[in-house]
Parts: structure tokens; sequence; C-alpha cells
């Protein structure tokens, strides 16, 4: 498995016992070139353009979600709020957390 792969693995088990290794292996595929960046590897749960990306580009786009905008930045608050210990928040791990969230997994697999 890759380097991004092995991270990611080892925080989402912090959020989630017993993780969606199938989901987890397509998204750090399609996200390995933004883990390996340094600055867009984290989530920023303070900046607020980093919260709109994430719900503009991630939630509705890529997930195709059609939830109303305050439901969205609800879920992302959450998320955030459950990852809150951590000083760099993995999108990785986000993006796995939203996903499985909103039962999306069919998206990646």
């Amino acid at each position: 498995m890759s380097d991004v792969y092995d991270k990611g693995l080892a925080d989402i088990k912090r959020y989630d016992s017993k993780p969606d290794t199938a989901l987890l292996e397509v998204l750090a595929k399609n996200y390995a070139l933004v883990m390996n960046n340094r600055d867009a590897s984290g989530i920023a749960c303070s900046d607020k353009s980093e919260l709109e990306t994430v719900k503009n580009n991630f939630l509705k786009k890529k997930l195709g979600l059609t939830l109303s905008d305050s439901e969205l930045d609800a879920a992302v608050a959450e998320i955030c709020k459950k990852m809150a210990a951590d000083k760099k928040k993995s999108r990785l791990t986000a993006y796995y957390l939203l996903t499985k969230k909103f039962g999306k997994e069919s998206v990646f697999v």
C-alpha cells in the first residue's frame, strides 16, 4: 500500500474502529497528490474559505449532495468538531468521514 494509505488508515482508525479499507484505498489514490502537498493535505477548520471549498468542491461536486448550504455547513462543522483535538486535520480523514456520514461510498467504490 502507499504511504498516503498507511498514514490515512492510522488516522482514520482513531475515528472509525472498523475502517472501510476499500473506500480509504480509493480516496488515497484519488487524493495522493493533494496529500503529498503539505499545505493542501490538511483542512483549516477556522478558515471560512477552506470550509467553503470542502462544501462546494467535495460535498456538492464530488459527492453530488443537494442538501441546503446550512445542512452541508453543519456536516463540515461536525467533522471539524470531531477532529478538534488534531492540530492538523487530515483532508483524507475529513473526506472519509464525510463520505461515510452521507453514505456516499458508492461514488468511490
